[in-house]
């Protein structure tokens, strides 16, 4: 191969023009440098570059419209894209349309040289490095706050998949934000006009996962008194995300399984086959690959839903962008409370860096709101903040409750009373994740529940579980 043909448009001559010249000298590389959209676009249609470095902001077109421009005159040359930006937006519209990556100022030039040296092996190949078709401009993504190294990545890998209509995993433990990645990829695909529904495995019984996500035939089983229709009938043209779907009874896997490979299922109680068009998106806390290895999750349907993976961090190994979120939070409690905040003080931020952040950013989020309750100033003082420091040595989680192995610990000649054993244990664990999910609030509970506030009182207490409200739920009990 010739020289290695370089073209970077950017606006910034003082500090990009420099730092590209230093990493990429000549007579070793040709770097052909200009400072506006249509220059860049020209300089393509004279000599077609082996690699573009496009900024973003142009003084005079968005980059995003100049890739486009330059994919309609050679689709086949590599684009870096380099930015100030760190919105979500940004990154998810250039991989989606065929980017080969992106990178923030200032620039990383080790990651810039090894990037333009994979490029080049690229152009040596002549691949294809772009997604056919030229897509819009992408719509907001909702609720998605970062930019580390480690979000920037996840925007990369939605804007990778979201147009290509592929069953997507999301793993992250509990409260890192999994379903916001869900919607995001909804948001940016094909299917953006379809429904979206999303529905917690974990948290609906399993004589009724079944006939929640399939439906069910009037008179199937006692109490269906008229056909239901189900969440994947509903999500038709859409999306579905089954979140937690390692929780999912093994029986009912199977039928996901056959959804997946014929797009056909029956309702509960049917016999008529029934197509649907859905794409998939599964997240989960727990660990697949080990579940499947134990027996405990069909191998088949790890490795269908596997194909593509997202891994969304815990909030403790970012914690980068802990600044970014406090102020997007206390921007959006702040207007929901009619509180303002301007700024944080350093001892606050401190004090919340050095938090190990078990619950990640669900965790974050109540605190903020908890603090705009305490506040009394414009700025968030460290005195606002409630109790820390319990969890400041960054302590695990507490690992999920496994009935399955509760009860083979109990498996012994000498048991008489494991029925009752069992669903004490189970009365323990679906209380305390009622009453937290509620935040406390004893009737709130009850009803999720189904039962009388009179019956759980009776309950925590033959439990000898002390629960109690939380400032937010303003409930007597």
């Amino acid at each position: 191969m010739a020289t290695p043909h370089l073209l970077l448009i950017d606006d910034d001559s003082e500090i990009v023009w420099e730092q590209v010249r230093h990493t990429f000298p000549g007579p070793s590389y040709d770097v052909r440098m200009v400072s506006r959209g249509e220059e860049g676009i020209d300089a393509v249609r004279q000599a077609s570059p082996d690699v573009v470095l496009l900024d973003v902001h142009l003084p005079d077109r968005s980059g995003l419209d100049v890739y486009r421009s330059i994919r309609a005159l050679d689709a086949r040359i590599p684009v870096i894209f380099i930015t100030t930006s760190s919105a979500a937006e940004t990154a998810i519209a250039a991989m989606k349309q065929g980017a080969l990556d992106y990178l923030q100022k200032p620039l990383d030039l080790s990651e810039l040289r090894r990037l333009v040296g994979a490029a080049l092996e690229i152009a040596r190949m002549r691949a294809p490095v772009a997604l056919p078709g030229a897509a819009p401009a992408a719509p907001a993504t909702e609720g998605m706050v970062g930019a580390s190294k480690a979000m920037l990545e996840i925007y990369k890998a939605i804007g990778r998949v979201a147009a290509q209509d592929v069953t997507v995993l999301i793993t992250g433990e509990s409260g890192t934000g999994k379903e916001l990645v869900a919607r995001a990829i909804y948001q940016h695909s094909a299917r953006s006009r379809g429904p979206f529904l999303a529905l917690n495995c974990a948290a609906i019984p399993e004589n009724l996962l079944e006939s929640e996500l399939f439906g069910h035939e009037k008179g199937s089983f006692t109490g269906a008194e008229r056909r239901r229709i189900g969440k994947f009938e509903q999500s038709d043209g859409g999306t579905i995300l089954l979140d937690e779907i390692g929780d999912m009874p093994v029986l009912l896997q199977a039928k996901i399984l056959r959804l997946l490979q014929e797009k056909t299922f029956e309702r509960v109680g049917g016999n008529e086959p029934i197509h649907v068009d859905v794409r998939l998106i599964a997240s989960t806390h727990r660990d697949l690959k080990a579940l499947a290895e134990a027996d405990r999750f069909r191998a088949d349907l790890y490795y269908r839903l596997s194909g593509f993976t997202i891994h969304v961090p815990p909030l403790r190994d970012r914690l980068d962008d802990l600044p970014m979120l406090v102020q997007h939070f206390l921007a959006t409690f702040g207007r929901e409370m009619g509180r303002e905040i301007r700024g944080v003080a350093p001892a606050a931020l401190e004090r919340l860096r050095g938090y190990a952040w078990p619950g990640n950013v669900r965790e974050l989020q109540n605190v903020v709101r908890q603090t705009l309750l305490r506040a009394n100033e414009t700025v968030l003082l460290a005195s606002f903040l409630p109790e820390l420091s319990a969890a400041a040595a960054g302590p695990a989680p507490k690992p999920a409750f496994d009935l399955a192995e509760f009860i083979r610990g109990r498996l012994s000649p000498t048991t008489d009373d494991l029925f009752d054993q069992t669903h004490r244990e189970v009365d323990r664990l679906l209380l305390t994740l009622a009453l937290e999910y509620t935040r406390g609030n004893h009737r709130e509970a009850a009803k999720l529940l189904g039962i009388s506030r009179q019956t759980m009182r009776l309950k925590l207490r033959a439990l000898d579980l002390h629960l109690t409200h939380s400032v937010e739920s303003g409930a007597e009990d």
